[in-house]
């Protein structure tokens, strides 16, 4: 029985391997991509859509570089509207948050981290966080800001949000603050430390390390005051923080601990009442769903759902003028574009991607509507249109899952994951009783005596 579990477990494991390899899907980075990249080759790689579509990735590999400062892979690739390569690069680490400049067509603004070696920063590792602007069309590239964290290899920018020519905004998740630094002095001209409005003994992650996790910042007006809206990964929350007057609580979206509202979020965005808001599109990602939730007399309401079989870690949605929505799913290895009746109509398969822009269409969901003044239904999948794996996933916590799929290489899902837990037990299972066995055998002939009485 055990040697059936062990060959079953390793089928599974190579099938898992030779069909990645095969089909290029479920890896870090898109071979296809990258080759008519270098090749030349300007055939279609992805669907058509237009505007151009622009995509940062979020490398997952092994994550044995971490000592070495060797750099993991990422990309940051944008698709013509003919679906072909229009730019192209994988100069950094990583790459999260990116945005169009305003008043250009083509250039943009993006988050990246590069992991350092011993050496190039001191005696230990350490990453440095930056902005860059490249415009996509000349390939002309300019760095705009960065700092280094040190003592870890830890990507700690996950968003900046340009105010205005001069300052940014940055989501700083070492220090779990957000601050606005003018890029001109190089000061920092206000900031908002997250310990000023919440105990840390009694809420989100472990203290220091990663208490916050403090993953999105965007600059808003809400109530007729300045203020930024963060998001708050481990934190389980969506936050408002005025300029003058800090936390606003009553504006506050979600409760740590409380997953029926948020789960470990990534990514929100604030519609205004001006496009049917105030309202918060959001990528609801360990509970493997695309939210919004409408403010209504004080409180908020989720007036939106988005789930399909397929999503398993959303971690970008963005609103599109046309009442689209175009999500990003990390672990499901896809870019996607959702119509106003819930159907998929674009998507495009792209390893790990962290968030996708549609350049043209306003920064992230800035030209989008409400889904409440859009009407939009909601769509989660029949229990009947799941696959018999996908069943069997759901039944598993989703931090399990979401675990197994960043944790092991791209093209290890949710089977091969399980086939390596089988796998392992079996063999440590098989071991004890091989000891054991023989543990018996040398007891039964220990009654031998040598020599004479």
């Amino acid at each position: 029985m055990l040697a059936v579990l062990v060959f079953l477990s390793a089928a599974t494991l190579v099938v898992g391997y030779v069909d990645a390899e095969r089909t290029n899907d479920k890896v870090t980075g898109d071979p296809s991509v990258e080759q008519a990249f270098k090749t030349g080759n300007r055939s279609p790689v992805v669907p058509s859509r237009p505007n151009i579509t622009v995509v940062a990735t979020d490398s997952n590999a092994f994550v044995g570089d971490e000592g070495d400062g060797a750099r993991a892979r990422a990309e940051l690739a944008a698709f013509a509207p003919d679906g072909s390569i229009y730019y192209y690069q994988d100069n950094h680490t990583r790459y999260w948050d990116v945005d169009r400049v305003p008043g250009t067509n083509s250039t943009v603004e993006f988050v990246y981290a590069d992991h350092l070696a011993p050496g190039d920063c001191g005696e230990t590792v350490c990453t440095r966080n930056g902005v860059e602007r490249v415009n996509l069309t000349t390939g002309e590239r300019t760095q705009v800001y960065s700092r280094i964290t040190p003592g870890k290899h830890s990507t700690r920018w996950h968003d900046v949000d340009r105010i205005d020519e001069h300052r940014l905004l940055v989501a700083d998740i070492d220090r779990d603050r957000v601050y606005v630094v003018n890029t001109t002095t190089d000061l920092i001209e206000w900031e908002w430390d997250a310990q000023s409005s919440f105990d840390v003994a009694k809420s989100g992650g472990p203290f220091p390390d990663d208490w916050t996790h403090l993953n999105d910042v965007e600059y808003v007006e809400v109530d007729g005051q300045e203020a930024v809206m963060v998001s708050l990964r481990n934190h389980d929350q969506v936050a408002f923080v005025s300029f003058e007057r800090g936390l606003m609580k009553n504006w506050t979206l979600g409760t740590d601990g409380n997953h029926s509202t948020l789960y470990e979020q990534h990514n929100p965005d604030y519609i205004p009442p001006e496009n049917g808001g105030p309202a918060v599109l959001v990528a609801d990602s360990e509970n493997g769903r695309v939210v919004e939730y409408q403010r209504e007399n004080g409180e908020w309401n989720r007036t939106w759902t988005w789930a399909d079989q397929r999503v398993q870690w959303p971690r970008d949605a963005d609103r599109l003028p046309n009442g689209n929505t175009l999500v990003t799913d990390s672990n499901g290895d896809r870019v996607f574009e959702v119509n106003r009746a819930g159907e998929v109509v674009w998507s495009a398969t792209v390893g790990f991607p962290y968030e996708a822009e549609r350049l043209g269409t306003g920064d992230e969901s800035e030209g989008g509507e409400s889904a409440a003044s859009l009407g939009l239904p909601s769509k989660t999948p029949a229990e009947g249109e799941r696959s018999l794996l996908a069943r069997a996933t759901a039944t598993l916590p989703p931090k399990v899952v979401n675990s197994i799929a960043y944790a092991f290489p791209r093209w290890v899902g949710v089977a091969e994951g399980l086939a390596v837990v089988v796998l392992v037990v079996t063999l440590i299972r098989w071991l004890t009783l091989e000891y054991r066995w023989t543990d018996r055998t040398v007891s039964v002939r220990s009654p031998l005596r040598f020599g004479r009485k």
